[in-house]
């Protein structure tokens, strides 16, 4: 429901301060410690352990948050005002163990289930893509399991890479291993690159997840994207993460393991649109690595409007026009 005066949390104006100015979260909004009149907490995850190849997203959350700072309130595109309707706060970042993933998702699990027992909903800024097994924790706790939208380079459903079961490759089979996600309302798209071996392409629809690949997916139009979303996530709770690396490098050279032949930043964004109307418990935005970055911070840039496009869907959502 809307709020009569307004939301507890927004940006300040740009008019009075410049956007350049003050400490820098989240599309400068208000820094704080409790989830109370937040509708969407954002929360850095600075964890990379589980990275395979080039690390570095531990700093993707503050390379993210300052690119941020160019967001503006309102979205054109969608004609919805974000920043002004939505109340969104940073929430800080997460505690982490460096070297121990297993530690680390079960301290995302734990600072995540309040919040959002709490009924915001969280936005999470990684971070290398182990953390959405913390967060999928959290959220089916409070929720049951969950259909996953995941927008992505790799399906994430491998097992085991030299003897660890918990790393970027690995989180969504772990979540369904533990029963967080419901695998027949779910759609993953965006897969490309080489494989292991041809079980590899396979492994997805085994576990029961309906897989787009990469090739297929940029022959759909967004709008046919959009109803195969809605065609296969029905009714129940839903979580929506994004992997930058769903982009081709030449749109986001700066992460871990980069795929040729992905999308362009356009079109990542239009397929993020096309998910309007459906309500998501969470999001994410993950696998920024600053370090492998271009001039202009080009894959944070992408990342910060991709989490802008969240907010819009939470908008959409909560108050549909």
């Amino acid at each position: 429901m809307a709020r009569e005066d307004g939301p507890r949390y927004e940006p300040p104006d740009a008019f009075l301060a410049p956007r350049y100015t003050g400490v820098k979260t989240f599309g400068r909004c208000p820094l704080v410690d409790d989830p109370d009149g937040v509708d969407v907490a954002v929360l850095g995850i600075p964890f990379d352990t589980g990275t395979t190849n080039r690390p570095g997203t531990r700093f993707g959350p503050e390379a993210v948050r300052s690119a941020s700072l160019m967001l503006r309130p309102y979205n054109p595109v969608q004609e919805a005002q974000v920043f002004g309707r939505l109340s969104v706060a940073d929430l800080g970042d997460v505690e982490i163990t460096p070297g121990n993933a297993e530690r680390t998702m079960a301290q995302i699990a734990e600072r995540l289930e309040p919040i959002v027992r709490s009924g915001t909903r969280t936005l999470c800024l990684g971070g290398d893509h182990t953390i959405a097994l913390g967060e999928l924790r959290a959220h089916a706790a409070v929720h049951g399991p969950l259909g996953l939208v995941l927008l992505d380079a790799h399906a994430d459903v491998w097992d085991r890479y030299v003897g660890e079961s918990y790393y970027h490759g690995s989180p969504f089979r772990r979540a369904f291993e533990e029963g967080l996600l419901d695998p027949s309302r779910s759609l993953l798209a965006g897969m490309r690159g080489s494989l292991y071996g041809p079980g590899d392409a396979a492994m997805p629809e085994d576990l029961g997840f309906e897989m787009i690949p990469c090739e297929e997916l940029v022959a759909l139009s967004h709008e046919e994207y959009g109803e195969r979303v809605r065609g296969r996530v029905g009714e129940g709770p839903l979580f929506l993460s994004f992997d930058i690396d769903v982009l081709d490098p030449a749109f986001a050279p700066g992460t871990g393991t980069p795929e040729a032949g992905g999308l362009s930043t356009r079109e990542a964004l239009a397929f993020v649109r096309a998910l309007r109307g459906l309500r998501f418990s969470g999001y994410d935005v993950v696998e920024v690595s600053p370090p492998y970055d271009g001039r202009g911070a080009p894959t944070a840039v992408a990342a910060s409007n991709v989490a802008f496009e969240l907010l819009t869907l939470d908008v959409l959502a909560t108050w549909p026009e």
